[in-house]
Order: structure tokens, then C-alpha cells, then sequence
């Protein structure tokens, strides 16, 4: 007879496992809002809708990207998570939506119950910070599928507005300004380039310290994604806003016209804002295009928000109190045939 074979000797570890779900299970349950219905472990979550006139949920799915490559080389876990979750809370934020909830789906070759706790740790401070309860997730030990030390992350949000107060853009008109918050560097956005680019092209390492960045780049390349749901708050409740964009893949080219009606584009002032030094150095090591340039990186704007001409003050005070630094960047204008929607000068 064949000597027995157990899932273990597959590759897959149940008391690694377990001894994960027990650690994630704590840090879940710290994020709990009164929502909440049932315990982690639940073949699913339930989460009790707040009393609103006409709720609508809104949702939204994503993962890190290939920031995730720098997490791995710099041996650091515990921040890719807190990145995961305020992409998605700014996603369903510019709709005017509060989250309510997340669930989050961790995939490995070989599961690592400490490194495994460092990620949902991440995923629980975003959480608690954003008022979003962790409600369940997935982790998945799927060897074969994935490098020694390499894992997949990826999550879920639901958030909800009142349907009088979702953010659409059928608000904007011509004239409307454009105000800006900045980036926490590179956020989720860019990183194969820049990974070719400071790595491959560069010969960098996450421990190199880069006298032109004033700081160890994996520390650059680390910073956590922001959350703008704040900020973004305080203009919808001071009626200060018409639409808001969060600036991810594509840049501010590609994210700022998904907020604009049909016949409007952008007139953006490059000169309002100075580009953080990691993307001029990307660019200076790459020759990179300056279209490319542009719809790869955030440049160092992670939110826009349109705001009517007549409240610009207003929203910037408000902004201001909150102990953010907005700055403008443009104004909405008409559509010049054959030209984009984003015109930078």
C-alpha cells in the first residue's frame, strides 16, 4: 500500500492556519462598530444598515498592486494592509459614501501566521481609523500558486450615502475650481515602473539610503496610501463640493474626467504645486515621456476635489480647520474639439 498522505504534505498547513485565524480574529473583533451582527468565523457577515431615508450602499473592490513587491523585499508587512483599505475608503468616499464595513482576501503559497498577522494588522488600523468594521475575509494557503514569501491582497468595502447626497458630478458646471490634497507619495499606483526604474535601471535597494530623497527608499515607497474621507466629509457636510476624484492609476489625465460631464475637460496649472523629488527621479532615470509621466503617477495630488466658484473660499477654510493644506490647482472649463480632457499649463 502507498504510504498515507496527508494535506499537510500538499503544502498546506491547518494549525498555521488556526494559529492565524486566532490572532486575526482579535484584531478584527477591535474594529467592530455597533453595525455588527455576527463573530468572525461566520460563513458570512451581517452588518445592520443605519436608519436613513433612501439608503444606497456603495462598493468597491482592489488590491495593492505590485507595491506588494516592495513589502517583500523590504521584509515589512505591516503597512501593504492600512494601504488596501484607505484606496477603497477614498473609492467609495468621492461618492459621498461612509463605509460601514470590510472584508479582505489574503492568498499565499505557504502561510506565515506571523507575517499573515502583520497584513490584517495594517487592515485593522485602517479600519479603525476610518470607522469601518473588518468583518470577515478570506486566507488562502494555495501552494504552487505563489514564490516562498510572496502573497496576493486584495478587499472589499461597503459604504452608504443618503440617494439626495451621492456625489455624481451632474453638478459641475464651467468656472468650478479645482482644489487639491496631497499625495503620501506613490500610494498604490506605479509601482512596476518604478520598480524597473529604481531597481532594475537604478540598481537601488529598498535599504538604500538616497541622498536626492533625503531617506531610505523603502521608507519612500512604503508610505501608506491616505485616507481623504475626512477632509472629503467636511466639505460635503459645509454643502462646499460638486464632485471629488481620487487620483490613482492613470494619474490626474485619466481619474479628474471621470468626474466631469460630457462637453467639460480641466484646465490644470502645473506651476500650483511642486512635484515631490521620488517622481522627478523616477522620470530623470527613465527618460520618462511626460504623457506617461503623467498618467502613471499621482505626482504628488491624491484627491481633487470641484468645488463651485462661489464656495471656493468657503471650502477652503473649511479644509484649512481640518488641519489640511489644500491648494488650487485649475478650474473646470469647456471641451476644446480635438484636444483631452485634461489640458495642463
Amino acid at each position: 500500500m502507498p504510504s498515507p498522505v496527508s494535506y499537510r504534505d500538499a503544502g498546506v498547513n491547518i494549525d498555521e492556519a488556526d494559529r492565524a485565524v486566532g490572532a486575526i480574529r482579535k484584531m478584527a473583533k477591535a474594529t467592530f462598530t455597533k453595525g455588527v451582527l455576527t463573530e468572525i468565523g461566520s460563513f458570512g457577515g451581517c452588518f445592520a444598515l443605519p436608519k436613513m431615508r433612501q439608503p444606497v450602499l456603495v462598493s468597491s473592490v482592489d488590491g495593492v498592486g505590485t507595491k506588494l513587491k516592495v513589502a517583500f523585499a523590504a521584509g515589512r508587512h505591516d503597512t501593504v494592509g492600512e494601504d488596501l483599505v484607505n484606496h477603497c475608503v477614498n473609492d467609495i468616499a468621492v461618492q459621498g459614501a461612509m463605509p460601514l464595513f470590510f472584508l479582505d482576501y489574503l492568498a499565499i503559497g505557504k502561510l506565515d501566521a506571523g507575517v499573515a498577522a502583520q497584513v490584517v494588522s495594517g487592515i485593522a488600523r485602517g479600519c479603525s481609523a476610518n470607522g469601518c468594521a473588518l468583518i470577515g475575509g478570506e486566507t488562502a494557503e494555495m501552494p504552487g500558486m505563489y514564490h516562498d514569501g510572496e502573497y496576493d491582497l486584495a478587499g472589499s468595502i461597503v459604504g452608504v450615502v443618503e440617494k439626495s447626497k451621492i456625489l455624481t458630478g451632474a453638478k459641475v458646471r464651467q468656472g468650478d475650481v479645482l482644489l487639491a490634497l496631497a499625495s503620501t507619495g506613490l500610494h498604490t499606483n506605479g509601482y512596476s515602473l518604478a520598480r524597473k526604474l529604481l531597481f532594475d535601471v537604478a540598481g537601488l535597494k529598498p535599504e538604500s539610503h538616497v541622498p536626492e530623497l533625503a531617506s531610505v527608499l523603502g521608507d519612500v515607497l512604503l508610505q501608506v496610501h491616505r485616507s481623504y474621507l475626512r477632509p472629503l466629509q467636511s466639505l460635503v457636510k459645509a454643502d462646499s463640493i460638486s464632485a471629488a476624484a481620487h487620483i490613482t492609476g492613470g494619474g490626474v489625465t485619466d481619474n479628474l474626467p471621470r468626474v466631469l460631464p460630457k462637453g467639460m475637460a480641466a484646465a490644470i496649472d502645473t506651476n500650483s504645486w511642486q512635484v515631490p523629488p521620488v517622481f522627478e527621479m523616477l522620470r530623470r532615470i527613465g527618460s520618462v515621456p511626460e504623457a506617461d509621466w503623467r498618467r502613471t503617477f499621482n505626482l504628488g495630488v491624491g484627491m481633487i476635489f470641484v468645488v463651485p466658484a462661489k464656495k471656493a473660499d468657503k471650502a477652503l477654510r473649511t479644509l484649512t480647520r481640518n488641519g489640511e493644506k489644500p491648494w488650487i490647482i485649475g478650474e473646470v472649463t469647456a471641451q476644446r474639439r480635438g484636444k483631452g480632457r485634461v489640458e495642463y499649463r
